[in-house]
């Protein structure tokens, strides 16, 4: 699929890009910014889902998935800060990229459901519109910040092979092939993450987590949010998406949960032929454009 990358930042010698789908050239449109996962410690802006991308760009949205620094070479701080630069870089390339800044969505899943999520009040003008696909809100709960059940049935993962396959220096896109996900197997078996991520215990320095969990962030300006969450997920727990829903609520943020019953995680890549998935991703357009109107509707 055609598209165009930039680099929009670069940081500690890190070339940090996006790609952009869907430049019109005769017409200005609204801008999905795109945020992939992988647990903040593997992944880039190519693991978009090309099936879902095209529902995306044949509903009139230009797309621009985007890049950041990696954990644990870099901390969640400055990755947040990454993700502000690509919102920053794009408001500022409106002109360049045929898009109009003021109607602008943020979607991602899992972790960068989560950063999705932070974007909710770390980017500036928010933007319309949020659609977190199994994402979380809280980094310190007992899910991430103790040994996962889950995880520690797999073959246990030794200190020595974790860091074995991540360095010291920063990285926003893995050589292929790459053996990272070894890193988050050990994190997850030794409730690890927040602290590997972070660069915080949170045992003994809980609060220094408030700044990085969207639960704790939510107020009556945060932009309207759409949630997707299987309830069999075994990796992100679907209660995240309840809590998150919960407190939006609780200051009249208009949200929406969108359960998919023995849905796991990553459930959405089964493609159209699901018809559970096909209605989500139909509900998922109706919300972008009632949010982000003057767009062509299906």
């Amino acid at each position: 699929m055609e598209k165009q990358t930039y680099t929009f930042k670069v940081a500690e010698k890190c070339r940090i890009q996006a790609d952009v789908y869907g430049i019109s050239s005769d017409e200005v449109r609204p801008v999905i910014i795109w945020i992939h996962g992988g647990a903040l410690i593997l992944g880039h802006r190519g693991n978009i889902n090309q099936h879902q991308l095209e529902i995306y760009l044949n509903a009139g949205y230009t797309v621009i998935s985007i890049d950041y620094r990696l954990a644990p070479e870099t901390k969640l701080k400055y990755i947040i800060e990454d993700i502000q630069d690509a919102h920053s870089w794009v408001r500022g390339g409106a002109d360049l990229l045929r898009i109009d800044p003021d109607r602008m969505a943020v979607i991602g899943c899992s972790a960068g459901g989560y950063l999705t999520l932070m974007a909710g009040f770390c980017f500036n003008p928010r933007p319309m519109a949020l659609v977190s696909f199994y994402g979380y809100g809280d980094i310190i709960g007992d899910w991430y910040k103790d040994p996962d059940p889950f995880y520690c049935q797999q073959p246990l993962v030794s200190k020595e092979d974790a860091w074995s396959v991540v360095g010291n220096t920063a990285i926003s896109e893995p050589s292929e092939p790459n053996n990272r996900g070894a890193f988050y197997l050990y994190c997850r078996q030794n409730g690890l993450w927040p602290e590997e991520v972070a660069g915080y215990n949170p045992y003994t320095e809980p609060e220094d987590f408030h700044q990085f969990c969207p639960v704790r962030n939510i107020t009556g300006e945060y932009p309207p949010t759409l949630l997707l969450h299987g309830d069999k997920d075994t990796d992100v727990p679907y209660e995240q998406s309840v809590m998150m829903a919960e407190e939006l609520a609780s200051f009249g943020v208009e949200h929406e949960l969108i359960t998919i019953n023995g849905g796991g995680h990553g459930f959405d890549w089964v493609g159209a032929g699901d018809p559970v998935v096909a209605d989500a991703f139909d509900r998922v357009l109706a919300f972008l454009n009632r949010h982000l109107s003057n767009v062509k509707t299906k």
